[in-house]
């Protein structure tokens, strides 16, 4: 009796820990091919702010996003 008890805790735990790990690599890769934001997304937040945007300060910004991703 003891024994199945232990055995479903312990099948518990490892279902969880494997769903965890499953959905963290799910979501690393999912952002990854869909970042939450681009370029187009970007030039619109700087024009907002009062900021005439440079494509090189687009695509430093964009660097230092992909970079902090990583």
């Amino acid at each position: 009796m003891f024994y199945y008890i232990l055995v479903g805790i312990l099948a518990l735990l490892a279902g969880v820990a494997i769903g965890f790990f499953i959905a963290r690599k799910y979501m690393m890769n999912y952002l990854q091919k869909n970042p939450p934001i681009n370029e187009n997304m970007l030039r619109v937040m700087m024009m907002q702010m009062g900021q005439k945007p440079s494509q090189k300060k687009i695509n430093q910004m964009m660097k230092a996003m992909n970079n902090q991703m990583k």
